[in-house]
């Protein structure tokens, strides 16, 4: 119960002097011209607010609530009454940033004052909208009680936003961005290379996802997606081909792509040639060809680990039998972790079930189990409803696979290495991986070889198409240049080695001449200018013999343009030779590529510029996340059910946020863009 002394209270909510008359009264506190106190039950005494009436705990038995809650009900603008009729409190102005007067003084034992804090519902709404964007929460958020509740409790003064509304902010959000990267890409020196990735949904429909790489005038390497096309037939050339003329129509990249990188499974060799073909067209194909569409290597190596699984199903569901057992009961485990210490198996790995959809889970899956291989042996004899039994036959086949499942792990985690490795990284473990497998091809015992030659064909086809690419990639690396090349083709071709290194050395010359026609051919000027540029040089060379004959139109002027032309080709074109000729540059473990080349551009002046586009040239369509899929990757029914343009926007924009490719529009941009947006 409370003292009576403590239920004489005043209507400042202090004790009264004569119930305390020992103690000093205290200093009236400001919040009490808002809030009257008033005993509610014996033992609990609430402060009501003067202008809504709502009640706050005060005092309950021996405890006392303070005055916190109170000051931000008036201060924040909470109060329904006092926002109502947008009134200032006598408290807001007291403890604000003064008047005339001068600041008040503080109160002896109160606590600093609140500050208003202004609300804007647009920039809210944008908020929510960057929320959504990056978190894939559905846009029907804005619509849910318990949302609006919360942002209520948080800020009363909001007002709930629909659908359609946010839908408008995330666009815009999206266009603003999108207005920030095509300003960047117009500005590249090089080329754009391309991936292409196939989505499928339930609805039968495909994605067309592309992706652009480019290195900037900073040499930064950029990868954001560039669009997301909806298709009602992905495995048509007409879908691809026109998903592909929108990617080049919205960011203006006519005659400007370099490569294109796709997963050659999605697609037949006829619907290949023709997509080879049409980029031909687009833009002016490079070594014949060669360059404009690879296989993605991370789907090369997805199909290797699922033909090797699929080899040996029957022993891997034994063993995913046997780890279910022991996973899915608490008992199980715990018998299961006694008999492992009993006979003191020192494996630290802990067992686990696999996601059929990524092998990488199903190695892990089946290296935890070898390890603990004695350990299932002996779990039939505590265990007699374990009936799930492998011969040692089996594990030693187990492992055996593991052992080349690592290789393909390794090889798949140099994407992982770094978000969107340079394309120097890859020709070193494409080439081991390849040597490897060609090895154990080979082996004489015959469950290696059976189960190895069929992954090692396929590595070997790809290698065949992409080494070329993979090979003046690593060239360009100052590490390594023709050395690593030589080296590794004598390893793999032997003797027949001299070709494929001479391949290597045209296309890159090739290359090099290509980037030198580039340099070289610029755009004219207008008339005017050429007109004026004319006059200056007659007038700079006048009375010369070399003046005078350039003015009379000389019959042998074409000739004085080839020397010219061969001269500052065989001079520029020894930049090449040079780069190659001088030395090694250290294996430091932190060398970074791209700083060497911009350090050296103006040393390399063409190299460079054909560096920046060999360099970005993708190897991978994939990203980290979806590495070690073994299925197509789906859209989810809710993707699906939103419009194509809004869908684009909300992908594309959340990987614009995360990749960095395009800073964000300032609010007002967005409010600008909104009112122009029309669906």
């Amino acid at each position: 119960m409370i003292s009576a002394a403590v239920m004489e209270i005043d209507n400042n909510g202090e004790p009264c002097s004569e119930a305390q008359p020992n103690k000093r009264k205290r200093k009236k506190s400001i919040v009490w011209e808002h809030f009257t106190v008033k005993a509610a039950e014996p033992d609990c005494i609430r402060a009501y607010c003067n202008q809504c009436g709502k009640s706050f705990a005060y005092i309950t038995g021996s405890k006392l609530a303070g005055t916190s809650h109170l000051k931000r009900h008036i201060s924040l603008g909470i109060c329904p009454v006092s926002r109502q009729n947008n009134q200032e409190t006598p408290y807001l102005k007291t403890c604000g940033s003064g008047d005339a007067s001068g600041p008040p003084k503080r109160r002896h034992g109160a606590t600093p004052g609140f500050v208003r804090i202004s609300f804007d519902q647009d920039n809210c709404n944008n908020d929510i909208a960057r929320m959504i964007i990056q978190h894939e929460y559905p846009l029907h958020i804005v619509e849910h009680r318990g949302f609006n509740e919360f942002v209520r409790t948080v800020q009363p003064q909001f007002r709930t936003v629909s659908f359609d509304t946010i839908e408008e902010n995330c666009v815009a959000m999206y266009l603003g961005l999108k207005q920030n990267l095509l300003n960047v890409i117009s500005g590249i020196p090089g080329r754009v290379s391309l991936t292409l990735d196939i989505w499928t949904s339930n609805q039968t429909l495909g994605y067309v996802f592309l992706r652009g790489h480019f290195i900037d005038n900073d040499w930064n390497l950029h990868k954001p997606i560039l669009n997301v096309v909806m298709v009602q037939s992905p495995d048509s050339d007409d879908s691809v081909n026109q998903s592909i003329v929108t990617c080049l129509s919205d960011w203006h990249l006519e005659g400007r792509i370099f490569t294109l990188a796709i997963d050659q499974s999605c697609f037949n060799e006829t619907l290949m040639g023709s997509l080879r073909s049409f980029l031909s067209i687009k833009d002016p194909a490079l070594l014949n060809g060669q360059l404009i569409s690879g296989n993605c290597f991370a789907r090369v190596l997805s199909h290797l680990a699922e033909d090797a699984l699929y080899a040996m199903r029957d022993t891997i569901e034994k063993v995913r039998e046997s780890v279910k057992y022991v996973k899915t009961s608490e008992s199980l485990e715990e018998k299961f972790i006694e008999l492992k210490q009993q006979l003191q198996v020192p494996s630290m790995k802990d067992l686990l079930i696999d996601d059929q959809n990524k092998w990488n889970t199903t190695y892990y899956m089946m290296v935890a189990a070898c390890e603990l291989k004695e350990v299932f042996a002996c779990l039939d004899t505590s265990d007699p409803d374990y009936r799930i039994t492998l011969s040692m036959g089996e594990w030693k086949q187990v492992e055996t696979l593991c052992t080349y499942l690592r290789y393909l792990f390794d090889a798949a985690n140099i994407v992982t290495a770094q978000s969107y490795p340079t394309a120097n990284t890859f020709f070193s473990e494409v080439s081991k991986l390849h040597i490897e497998l060609t090895h154990a091809a080979m082996s004489e015992d015959p469950f290696v070889s059976n189960l190895i030659k069929p992954l090692q064909e396929k590595l070997d086809k790809y290698w065949r198409e992409s080494c070329l690419v993979l090979a003046v990639a690593v060239v360009l690396d100052p590490r390594f240049k023709m050395k690593l090349v030589e080296f590794t083709f004598a390893k793999i071709f032997g003797e027949k080695a001299e070709p494929w290194i001479r391949l290597v050395n045209d296309g890159l010359h090739e290359l090099f001449l290509e980037s030198l026609a580039q340099m070289l051919y610029l755009p004219a000027p207008n008339a005017d200018e050429q007109d004026e540029d004319i006059t200056k040089a007659e007038m700079s060379q006048e009375g010369s013999l070399e003046g005078a004959f350039l003015s009379v139109g000389d019959s042998l002027s074409d000739f004085e343009i080839y020397i010219s032309d061969t001269n500052s080709s065989q001079q520029i074109e020894s930049e090449l030779d040079q780069y190659l000729e001088e030395s090694l540059w250290p294996r430091l473990p932190d060398f970074d590529i791209l700083n060497w080349w911009k350090l050296n551009r103006s040393k390399y002046p063409t190299l460079s510029s054909m560096a920046s586009d060999i360099l970005s040239i993708p190897i991978s369509t994939l990203s980290a996340d979806s590495l070690f899929d073994t299925e197509f990757r789906k859209m989810d029914s809710y993707r699906s059910s939103l419009r194509p343009s809004t869908l684009e926007a909300l992908i594309c924009a959340k990987d614009w946020f995360y990749g960095g490719s395009s800073p964000s529009p300032a609010p007002s941009d967005i409010s600008n863009t909104i009112e122009k947006i029309e669906f």
